[in-house]
């Protein structure tokens, strides 16, 4: 009798990512970071669409990332739809210097709930090694309104640096959390002047029907 062992069976599942936001607030970067963990500090404007994807194991589950970038020119927002539909996660960022990519988050929201109200969504504040040297008044403010955007959005707050490698890789952690309805163990960060890191109070505590996002919960691991 043959004693090879029979090869463990492995799952894969797609899980669509879109981001969504202003030009120059760091899209690409975020994801190049994320994917290929490349900083480049020339910016190369998105005309259209971008496109990676990244590999992650998860039990017996590859969950592959595909990730969509759409450059944050008002000319592109008719390839919207392509980013937003059937994405289970859209990230959105906004520029933690620049207030104004802040306030533009609510028509990109409106208009991306527009073609996907069940996608979970992730508000991502960009450039916190800039941020965090800006005066402490401007930082609070922000921080705070951030937060509030964060609770109407029903969304995790998350504030990053591409550049410092700062929470880039626990914006996907903590999508495969929301999407699986998995426990995150990555501790959290709430006080003004951290790179605030809230996802258990905000966003969705339990996902909607894995039909309604196109994905299905990975089985367990043996």
């Amino acid at each position: 009798m043959s004693t090879d062992k029979v090869p463990s069976l492995r799952h894969q599942v797609r899980v669509k990512v879109g981001l969504i936001g202003d030009a120059q607030v760091g899209k690409t970067s975020l994801m190049v970071k994320y994917v290929q963990n490349v900083f480049d500090e020339e910016y190369t404007q998105t005309l259209g669409v971008h496109y990676l994807e990244r590999k992650v194991v998860l039990g017996s589950t590859d969950v592959i990332f595909s990730i969509m970038d759409l450059g944050g020119q008002r000319e592109f927002i008719n390839m919207l739809p392509l980013v937003s539909e059937g994405a289970v996660a859209i990230v959105f960022l906004f520029d933690l210097t620049r207030p104004e990519t802040l306030n533009s988050i609510k028509e990109w929201y409106r208009q991306a709930r527009g073609f996907n109200e069940t996608a979970i969504s992730i508000l991502v504040g960009t450039k916190y090694d800039l941020f965090v040297e800006m005066d402490s008044k401007y930082q609070e403010e922000v921080s705070r309104t951030a937060m509030k955007y964060a609770q109407v959005m029903k969304s995790p707050l998350i504030f990053s640096s591409t550049q410092s490698s700062i929470n880039v890789q626990k914006i996907f952690k903590v999508v495969i959390a929301k999407a699986f309805n998995l426990t995150l163990k990555v501790p959290e960060y709430k006080q003004i002047g951290e790179p605030l890191l809230i996802y258990k109070s905000l966003g969705p505590t339990r996902p909607p029907s894995p039909n309604k996002r196109q994905v299905h919960t990975p089985p367990p691991s043996s």
